[in-house]
Formats: structure tokens, C-alpha cells, sequence
């Protein structure tokens, strides 16, 4: 059994930043060390003062030291670091846009009074829920030893729990919309004959070249969204056939 040291290097780089990141903003907030309000997504101050520090900070508190400040950090070391080792292996270009384009699209919904939030960490780690959900839609998931049910209805089972339990409704359904947007664009479209129009940028990819982010890729000749290497690693949670997402053939 490999020690907390080990596994945590094993982590791959943006599955880990991203926790990593989450975990010290909390561990600040908890020994006061900012207000919440220096970092909380207000619109108007980003406008007013130049604030633009809160487009981005806002997506790094999960809430206090809590169960489910725990569960939202375990989401991200399972869903979020299986989707970095599993579908964008040697990717590290694409799931880094993929969160770029999904913290975008929070920040434009957010603009929406109705679904405005303060802090869309939790919607940032529902968007990885989704897409993990439909990369493998078969995994058998069991709900605290109660029921099992298909990955592919774990979001709507988290979803639905949170409201259950108390939670706001708003960042979780917002992480599905952001999720269900670059899964349609990335994957269903171009699967129904569309193009890709969600391809990562170059710039994105120098940036990732550039400080050596990840494992390099095998051919930079594969398309972003098509098919993978032959037998990649399935998460330890699936059972049976996954849907293997952007491998995915019409004809199987």
C-alpha cells in the first residue's frame, strides 16, 4: 500500500492543483486569515474596482470544514482524477480546457440573476461529476452502502441528496449544465456528424508544453475528442462495459 506522499504525487497535475487549491482556501478561511467577501463572485466590484481576481477565486472555496466539504474534495480525487488518467491520459492540454471552458460557462450563467452564486467551486466539481458520469455510464456506484445505481444517474442522485439534506440547488444543477454543454459539444455533436467547434486551443497547449503539465502526449496528430489508445484504464468502480465516450464507435 503506497503512502499519502506517494499517492499524492501520483495524482495527476490538475485533478491535484485544483484539490490542492481547494483545501488551502478552506484551511485559510477556517484560521480567518480572509473574508469571504474578498473572494466571493460579485459582479459589480469586477466592474466598478477591477476586482477580476473574484472570476477566478470564487471557484476555489467549497465551504467550510465539513461532510460535505469532504465529499466535494473526495469527488475530485475519484471522478475528476479518473477522468485525467482515464479518458484525457496524455491529454493534459484538453482537460485543462475542458475546465477553462467550464469555469467560462459558470461565470457566464452566474450573470443570470436567477442562477447566480457567490461560489461555483461546487459547480466546477459537478461539471467533472457529469462528464465522468457520461465517459462511464455503466460503473456501478454504490450510494453509503444503501442502493447501487448507474454512474450515468449519479449527478441527478447527488443532486437530489443535496436537496434532501439542505443544500442549495443552484450549484449543483449549474455544474450539469456546464458539464452537459462540453459533452454535447465535445462528443455528441461531432458523433451526429457536427464539427468539433470546441477544439483546445494552441495556446493552451504551449502553455501546458511550456511548464511541462503532465505526461506529453503520444501523437499531437490525434484529434481532441476522437478516439483514445486501446486499453486505457477504466475506473475500479466500473462493472461490465463502459462507455468509453470519445472511443466510442456507432457501429459497436
Amino acid at each position: 500500500m503506497s503512502s499519502p506522499a506517494e499517492y499524492y504525487k501520483s495524482l495527476p497535475p490538475i485533478s491535484k492543483a485544483f484539490g490542492t487549491v481547494c483545501l488551502l482556501m478552506t484551511t485559510a478561511y477556517q484560521f480567518k486569515l480572509y473574508d469571504l467577501q474578498d473572494i466571493a463572485l460579485i459582479y459589480k466590484p469586477v466592474f466598478t474596482h477591477f476586482q477580476v481576481w473574484r472570476l477566478i477565486t470564487n471557484f476555489f472555496f467549497l465551504g467550510n470544514f465539513s461532510i460535505n466539504f469532504g465529499i466535494r474534495l473526495l469527488m475530485i480525487a475519484r471522478y475528476g482524477v479518473q477522468l485525467e488518467k482515464g479518458p484525457f491520459d496524455r491529454r493534459t492540454a484538453d482537460f485543462l480546457w475542458m475546465m477553462i471552458f467550464g469555469s467560462f460557462s459558470l461565470l457566464v450563467l452566474s450573470a443570470i440573476p436567477i442562477f447566480w452564486s457567490p461560489f461555483l467551486g461546487i459547480s466546477l466539481v459537478f461539471m467533472l461529476l457529469y462528464v465522468w458520469s457520461r465517459e462511464f455510464p455503466n460503473a456501478q456506484i454504490n450510494i453509503y452502502g444503501l442502493v447501487t445505481i448507474k454512474a450515468f444517474y449519479l449527478p441527478w442522485t447527488m443532486l437530489a441528496m443535496d436537496v434532501i439534506f439542505g443544500s442549495p440547488l443552484m450549484p449543483d444543477l449549474l455544474g450539469i449544465i456546464a458539464g452537459h454543454l462540453y459533452y454535447f459539444l465535445t462528443v455528441l455533436h461531432p458523433l451526429a456528424g457536427g464539427k468539433n467547434i470546441l477544439e483546445t486551443p494552441m495556446w493552451v497547449h504551449k502553455i501546458v508544453a511550456r511548464w511541462q503539465i503532465g505526461a506529453q502526449p503520444i501523437s499531437r496528430a490525434q484529434p481532441a475528442g476522437r478516439a483514445q489508445p486501446a486499453g486505457r484504464a477504466q475506473p475500479e468502480t466500473t462493472t461490465g462495459t463502459a462507455f468509453r465516450g470519445r472511443s466510442y464507435r456507432l457501429s459497436d
